[in-house]
């Protein structure tokens, strides 16, 4: 309301990023996780992330953070945004087609603002927001709608991506209420190395590095998660969190889907029936009326 064009503007492309990149994440992790072990294959993504971020941040100016509040805080929102969320959805893949696994990740839109209103430093949500959380989650169930019966060896993969959701906004929303001094980069990095360490160390007492077989396919996903994923969606995320109320946050989860089917469908041929174009219309139009929304009461 009483921000510039320019703050309106770099608030957009944040959004652009954060919706096409994570979008086309789901993806990458499917092809990444049919030769490389999910736990390592995440667990590396995030250390190489976390260290050109950390030295971008320091480059930049972004000193480390010194109390150690700082430092808890990082470390707890890395564990649940990264090492378990990320890890998750990368171990559920394993069994779940890219579409459908970024489909039942759309429940984290209302985990998040759900999350995001209670407590006494809740952002309550107006009539316009409320109503636009509750067609996109009708829109999510289109998209989830079954369409050869349910399948029971999906069910621990599916299961761990639902979980995935409610970490991711779990720790959104305690970020977002312990507003950390740290500045966003530098944030990020020391999630993504506190995330990466956990993740490795879980792979390596797992047994999974005898599973890691490079092929150029893997590669260049693993390379793609690390750039773009982590680095520029992941930095622009950490930004948004800062910024904007938890219920435009949460429209990610809806766009994310659909860009996820769409390329799913279109490069891994996964199935994009009549009920998901509809789900995804229905979606495209909540998030207008979430994002564009204002707060119900000003912070």
């Amino acid at each position: 309301m009483h921000h510039g064009f320019r703050w309106r503007l770099k608030v957009a492309l944040a959004f652009a990023v954060v919706y096409l990149v994570w979008g086309s994440t789901y993806l990458a992790i499917r092809i990444g996780v049919e030769t490389l072990p999910p736990l390592l294959f995440a667990g590396i993504r995030f250390l190489v992330a976390g260290v050109i971020l950390a030295v971008f941040a320091r480059l930049s100016g972004q000193n480390f953070p010194r109390a150690p509040g700082e430092w808890r805080t990082v470390f707890v929102v890395g564990i649940l945004l990264l090492a378990c969320a990320n890890g998750l959805v990368a171990w559920g893949e394993q069994w779940v087609p890219s579409n459908q696994a970024a489909l039942i990740a759309a429940t984290t839109a209302l985990w998040l603002s759900g999350l995001g209103a209670l407590g006494a430093g809740g952002q309550r949500l107006g009539l316009r927001s409320a109503f636009g959380l509750a067609v996109g989650f009708g829109g999510v169930i289109l998209l989830l709608a079954p369409r050869s019966g349910f399948v029971p060896d999906r069910f621990s993969g599916q299961l761990a991506i639902l979980v995935a959701g409610l970490s991711w906004a779990s720790g959104s929303i305690y970020m977002k209420r312990r507003k950390p001094a740290t500045p966003p980069l530098m944030s990020a990095a020391l999630q993504s190395l506190a995330a990466g360490t956990l993740l490795c160390a879980a792979a390596l007492l797992l047994g999974e590095a005898g599973g890691w077989t490079w092929n150029a396919k893997a590669a260049l996903a693993l390379a793609y998660l690390v750039v773009f994923g982590s680095c520029f969606a992941y930095a622009a995320y950490m930004w948004l969190l800062h910024t904007v109320s938890p219920a435009a946050l949460s429209t990610y989860a809806y766009v994310n889907p659909a860009v996820a089917a769409v390329l799913g469908w279109w490069i891994l041929n996964e199935s994009l029936g009549p009920y998901q174009v509809a789900g995804m219309v229905i979606i495209l139009c909540a998030v207008l009326l979430v994002s564009t929304a204002r707060p119900a009461v000003a912070a």
